[in-house]
């Protein structure tokens, strides 16, 4: 249910997939009232925002301004369950310029403890969505094929990373749509893509740069302590303990992607 703020729950699953893959059909999966629906095309940048210690990435909430496509603005995802998010939205133009809007601040200022809340990527994404109605042929998933191009504000020596991505949310509240969101899943599953182990695009780009998951990073800062010694608590640079969290990554062995938000 969207409230005037358009805040609701997400239920969605994302899935990754090689350059060429072709989605399979879901007319199957539709039933006899179905239609297909016309693909239809966004282009969309959005601006993520994290303290300087990545503190809303380590509680699995992401918070960004997006503009283009049907809902532009600012969005707050809180985690709530395997797959659902709450998110919640306020206008582009809230907050004023170069500020982030007071009532998405106020949903994280215990996690944040006054630290400020700067940007730390952008992610440019050419978007492809279908939808997939139901028996009745009311829409009751949408399909997005993203191409997505990601970049880390203050990592000079790391160029942009690209991939390919496909998510499925649920954008019906009828008892049926959990069931056709299991169906596209398996359909995406035996054309070949792979259920993603980043539940966010952000995550997705960190975990490329060795940034680790939330439930490994306590790990992960301890084990690079004790391979720098206390080089991080005496001051050394951001790439140095950077360069001993990887080393520590490399020592407990390939640690799986990260989830997300």
């Amino acid at each position: 249910m969207t409230n005037v703020h358009g805040d609701h729950l997400e239920t969605e699953q994302k899935y990754d997939a090689e350059a060429g893959f072709a989605l399979p059909d879901f007319a199957a999966l539709t039933g006899p009232g179905g239609r297909r629906a016309e693909p239809k095309r966004y282009y969309l940048s959005a601006t993520y925002f994290d303290t300087e210690n990545l503190d809303l990435h380590r509680n699995r909430i992401t918070l960004r301004r997006r503009v283009g496509g049907t809902d532009e603005g600012w969005h707050l995802k809180l985690p709530v369950r395997k797959d659902t998010r709450q998110e919640l939205h306020a206008p582009l133009d809230e907050g004023g310029t170069g500020s982030i809007p007071a009532r998405l601040t106020a949903q994280v200022e215990n996690i944040t403890a006054g630290q400020r809340l700067r940007p730390i990527a952008i992610l440019d994404t050419e978007r492809t969505v279908v939808t997939v109605p139901g028996p009745t042929g009311e829409a009751m998933l949408e399909i997005a094929d993203d191409q997505v191009t990601a970049t880390r504000f203050g990592e000079p020596e790391e160029g942009p990373v690209t991939w390919r991505e496909i998510e499925v949310e649920v954008i019906s509240a009828a008892p049926e749509a959990a069931g056709l969101l299991a169906a596209a899943g398996q359909a995406l599953r035996k054309a070949g893509a792979k259920p993603s182990s980043s539940a966010s695009k952000l995550s997705r780009l960190l975990q490329s740069l060795f940034i680790a998951n939330p439930d490994e990073q306590d790990t992960l800062m301890a084990c690079a302590e004790n391979l720098g010694g206390e080089s991080s608590r005496r001051g050394h640079t951001k790439h140095r303990f950077d360069h001993e969290l990887r080393m520590a990554s490399c020592q407990l062995g390939r640690l799986p992607l990260i989830e997300g938000l």
